[in-house]
């Protein structure tokens, strides 16, 4: 049955899961432009993954029934981190129930009142950075985005529960960056010794630390505006809240969701500026003005059209035989919609590879030729926050440095797990902008 899949790569499973995670990006447009916007990869421990490029396509996926495409069951490397009852590994009513709980604590407004915290972190994290020299941009801003989401999505306080669970949280990240020792194969005692026990530990210790939270919050009656305090609000259908449990795994799943994707995607907003001089320029004109975020709002969209840092949307397993495009897949088979591949597909947006916030001015981007948080009942749920937040943390580094870039090469792509991200980590000289001198009245 997998023979009749649309055609692609022939080499064998090995070689293409080499070249799937150290030159994806190559990977992805060599096969495009042999097979076509439609082709079949065979990765190590994974189904078939047929990657999809044509937006009536990936429409047809993104509107497909719950109960035929699952992309909860193509997550499941995530579980050790993000738990069971994670909403990224749901499917069918468990995920629709649950993404409903979670909703609410991500609209527009919700957001806006968690802007001024997202603010005060940018801006003091900003300020240390180092100056007049070359530093990594992306390490920095991976500081920054934990910040946020431990201060506006766990709702912790600076102190030493705090730090504790930064600690914690960042050990455990670092160990999800090294995909290898997170599969299932690998997942091993060795008798108290080795990775996977070192990262049972640290869970252990950290959910200590979030239970401890979890029952305090519950306590507490005084009102705040963060996402635990919408989450411990939230009801299910029969009028029970969310458990210890649920709670613990949707904060763990927000961290994975909106840690390492903002803080690469911010990274990859930094290195096209650089080398965009003419948009750098009319975007601090913008921010010194104060006038809006026109030109900022299209920058970031523009940025996550260019460098998508999850190439592919949800792989979504044929659970019954369906057709896509006039293409018939059996069950057992992966669909993919590929967010790389559309964003630079030169019909829909001539001169792909040039860096052009222009493109949105005037037309916001499309439901399925701009898809870097997915799309359809899958879309990310923390997208809203991941925008303003990025919104806030451009505008506070832009707004207190001129950024230039040691070197003009381009950066490549980087994996770290399942996102990409600059290969030099966005190297960056800072320097502190001169303060603009107040006009002193003339004397009479």
């Amino acid at each position: 049955m997998l023979n009749a899949l649309p055609p692609g790569p022939r080499q064998p499973r090995a070689l293409q899961t080499v070249a799937w995670w150290t030159r994806p990006v190559s990977f992805l447009e060599s096969n495009r432009r042999r097979y076509g916007k439609r082709f079949t990869m065979r990765l190590l421990q994974t189904p078939a993954f047929v990657m999809l490029s044509d937006p009536d396509e990936i429409r047809e996926v993104f509107t497909a029934p719950p109960d035929v495409l699952h992309p909860g069951e193509g997550a499941r490397i995530l579980e050790p981190v993000v738990g069971r009852n994670s909403v990224i590994l749901l499917d069918e009513g468990a995920h629709l129930e649950q993404r409903k709980l979670m909703l609410p604590a991500f609209h527009g407004e919700r957001m806006q009142r968690l802007s001024g915290l997202m603010t005060e972190v940018a801006e003091r994290e900003a300020a240390g950075w180092p100056r007049e020299r070359p530093v990594e941009l992306h390490p920095l801003l991976q500081g920054l985005t934990l910040e946020v989401i431990l201060r506006a999505v766990f709702g912790l306080d600076p102190g030493a529960r705090m730090d504790a669970i930064r600690e914690r949280l960042t050990k455990i990240l670092a160990l999800g960056a090294r995909p290898l020792g997170m599969l299932p194969f690998m997942q091993k005692d060795l008798g108290g010794r080795g990775p996977w026990a070192y990262f049972v530990r640290l869970r252990e210790e950290t959910d200590r630390l979030l239970f401890e939270l979890i029952d305090e919050r519950r306590a507490d009656s005084a009102e705040r505006d963060d996402v635990l305090a919408m989450l411990l609000a939230a009801r299910h259908e029969d009028g029970s809240p969310m458990t210890d449990r649920e709670l613990r795994d949707e904060l763990m799943t927000l961290l994975v969701a909106g840690h390492e994707t903002t803080a690469s995607e911010l990274a990859w907003a930094f290195e096209r500026l650089l080398r965009a001089p003419a948009v750098m320029a009319r975007l601090v004109d913008e921010v010194d003005s104060g006038d809006g975020d026109a030109y900022l709002t299209a920058t970031i969209h523009e940025a996550l059209r260019r460098r998508p840092v999850l190439p592919n949307a949800a792989p979504r397993l044929v659970k019954q035989p369906v057709t896509i495009g006039g293409f018939d897949y059996p069950e057992g088979v992966c669909l993919v919609p590929n967010a790389y591949l559309v964003h630079h597909d030169p019909a829909l947006y001539p001169d792909p590879y040039a860096f052009r916030p222009e493109r949105f001015l005037d037309e916001g981007p499309g439901t399925y030729t701009w898809i870097p948080f997915g799309g359809g009942r899958r879309r990310c749920l923390g997208a809203s926050f991941a925008l303003v937040e990025m919104k806030i943390v451009l505008r506070a580094v832009l707004a207190g440095n001129e950024l230039s870039a040691p070197y003009a090469e381009h950066e490549r792509s980087r994996r770290r797990a399942i996102t990409l991200s600059p290969r030099r980590g966005a190297t960056t000289v800072l320097r502190a902008r001169p303060r603009v001198r107040e006009e002193v009245p003339a004397a009479a």
